[in-house]
């Protein structure tokens, strides 16, 4: 498995990257490969679905600096910025793992995994896929098997399905300005709220170690050895930019943690919630 980081890349160029590269893993030109990075200011929303979630027009939204997308992934409206850590996996699926259930459940168990890496429970929503935190003192009973209520979201997941090519992926909210969530009914859902790993730690993470920690995550929760590190795209492949191609692997960096020495994103924020 190859974990290629992109830094910062607007939306729509990161859609065309993946749609070139599914291509390729169709053709076996690459290998399963995770692409990690954040995205410029973007509001997108799914097929035929999120229209609704919006709470201001696409010229308001521009004004503000946000590009709003439709995109052909599946899920509602949600928000993608400097800050939040954006994983798209480009995987084959064959055999028992042609299952889009387990698919969605393995990627919230890596969130689920990193969440706890920091010491904060977090756990899965019926109906609502992605990371869920569960609201702050909950007494529940002993032996009922009841599970604790969530009242926020720190992860989202939304894919595609290519003839068994995943795309579209997860998005982990790590340092990002959550005003701009404030912009929208995130996923949908008007009753639960957003935060970020920076808003429950009380401080900013190091976004490179939490890269390395989550690409060494999806490895394992799929079954793939360590994989090896790429700075860029790859080289070679219809679609893509060959300027942007970095064909030689680089090395991981330091796993996560949180950093008192991490400098937290100068503010996005466009008039909501810190």
């Amino acid at each position: 498995m190859h974990v290629r980081r992109l830094g910062r890349v607007p939306y729509r160029e990161a859609w065309a990257w993946q749609r070139a590269l599914v291509q390729a893993r169709l053709a076996d030109l690459i290998p399963d490969t995770l692409l990690l990075l954040e995205h410029e200011p973007v509001v997108t929303f799914g097929r035929n679905q999120g229209r609704g979630s919006l709470l201001m027009g696409e010229a308001a939204l521009a004004a503000l600096g946000v590009e709003l997308v439709e995109s052909d992934r599946g899920g509602d409206a949600t928000f993608h910025g400097p800050g939040q850590v954006v994983g798209y996996p480009i995987f084959k699926l064959e055999g028992a793992d042609r299952d889009i259930r387990k698919f969605v459940r393995r990627l919230e168990q890596v969130l689920i995994e990193q969440c706890a890496a920091f010491g904060i429970e977090a756990g899965r929503e019926a109906g609502a896929p992605g990371c869920w935190l569960p609201r702050p003192g909950q007494v529940l009973p002993v032996g009922a098997g009841a599970a604790p209520e969530n009242d926020r979201k720190i992860g989202a997941i939304g894919c595609r399905f290519t003839r068994w090519i995943t795309h579209h992926g997860f998005a982990f909210n790590a340092n990002v300005d959550l005003g701009y969530f404030d912009l929208i009914v995130p996923c949908g859902i008007a009753d639960k709220g957003v935060t970020s790993l920076a808003r429950e730690l009380g401080a900013p993470v190091d976004l490179a170690a939490l890269m390395t920690a989550l690409g060494e995550g999806v490895a394992r929760v799929f079954g793939h050895a360590s994989p090896t590190w790429f700075e860029g795209l790859p080289g070679g492949i219809p679609g893509l930019p060959e300027a942007a191609a970095v064909p030689a692997p680089v090395a991981a960096l330091d796993p996560i943690g949180p950093t008192a020495a991490s400098t937290p994103p100068a503010s996005l924020n466009p008039g909501g919630s810190p």
